[in-house]
């Protein structure tokens, strides 16, 4: 194969990482950059296009990348444009596959975060052979990638999949940073797994735990899941009710789109029974009973290291060197899956 490698991309709000990939899945080489280092999107993409030509020519690469996959919050399949990105420094919106393009002279393909992560996982991971799953990704947020019949769900303007944002507390639910309340990702991301226990501790306040010897505003996840296996009572009631909440969520999923699995990644995905009990006990007691045993929830097998860049690497294979522009307006079907180039 003439050009063995793709490049995978993932733009944080503080690092945006990159590496090469081969057909296989192996990270060849990965490096990074600080996503806020500077004042303009274009002195970015130029340091960006530094960097990655350095990795390309200490690894023999030069000339062999098939396409770039990018992985970024808000960014748009259809028109390769990051729609407001709330957490980059630059305005939006940004073109973003037309800049890279321009400045690398290789197709661009672009998704968002989680999309991204899904593509990774059926192309590289647990969902391999999969047609029909959803993947949930668990971190400062909670994010999703809808794949039913084989096809990533884009939507009609490139935005479907927010399941994180599907309210689960009608009454009283927390605000979210979408600036609603009661969102799925308020109860079970890390940040809201920190919030339970705030409000676990001032609700139990004579009842001890280890979290009490944390201040209560610096309390994250980890420690909730520290304290947790330590036995400690309060901490093991929060994982009883975030795993609750997911779990109910899970069986509502089920009936939108009949998946064969959940896909959890994510550092809340690697509690291992602290979570999966009370998920799999809610996610089956409120199945609709068509689906009772049928549905298999499955922990990312992406290394962590390297989910990022992998699940934007697997885009890369699909990138097309026709690059929309920011107002382009989506006229094409649902875009198909990815498929690995056959040596």
């Amino acid at each position: 194969m003439s050009k063995p490698y793709v490049v995978g991309i993932d733009i944080g709000g503080t690092n945006t990482v990159f590496g090469i990939v081969d057909a296989r899945g192996v990270v060849i080489a990965s490096s990074s950059i600080k996503t806020r280092k500077h004042s303009t999107v274009e002195a970015y993409i130029d340091e960006l296009n530094t960097e990655l030509n350095k990795l390309m020519e200490a690894n023999d690469a030069v000339g062999k990348i098939y396409g770039i996959g990018i992985g970024a919050p808000n960014a748009n399949y259809y028109t390769g444009v990051i729609e407001q990105g709330v957490n980059l420094p630059w305005p939006t919106p940004i073109p973003l596959a037309q800049l890279v393009q321009e400045k690398t002279g290789i197709p661009v393909a672009v998704t968002n975060d989680a999309n991204a992560a899904a593509i990774g996982e059926m192309t590289y991971g647990a969902a391999r052979g999969l047609k029909d799953f959803i993947m949930i990704t668990l971190g400062t947020g909670v994010g999703s990638g809808i794949v039913i019949n084989g096809q990533l769900v884009y939507g009609h303007d490139g935005f479907a999949g927010e399941l994180g944002h599907v309210i689960v507390r009608r009454n009283n639910g927390r605000l979210c940073n979408c600036g609603r309340r009661g969102c799925l990702e308020t109860y079970c991301s890390a940040t809201g797994v920190a919030q339970s226990a705030r409000e676990f501790l001032e609700a139990r306040p004579g009842e001890p735990s280890l979290l009490r010897n944390i201040p209560i505003e610096e309390i994250t996840s980890k420690d909730v899941y520290d304290a947790a296996i330590a036995g400690d009572k309060i901490a093991k009631d929060i994982f009883e009710f975030t795993g609750e909440i997911l779990g109910e969520a899970l069986a509502d999923f089920t009936v939108f789109s009949a998946p064969q699995a959940f896909i959890l990644f994510g550092g809340l995905a690697k509690s291992g029974d602290m979570l999966m009990k009370p998920l799999l006990n809610a996610m089956e007691k409120n199945m609709l009973g068509i689906w009772k045993g049928k549905v298999k929830v499955l922990p990312s097998e992406l290394k962590e290291a390297d989910a990022a860049v992998l699940g934007a690497s697997a885009l890369g294979w699909e990138a097309k060197p026709q690059v929309p522009t920011a107002s382009a307006v989506p006229v094409t079907p649902t875009p198909v899956a990815p498929q690995l180039p056959q040596n």
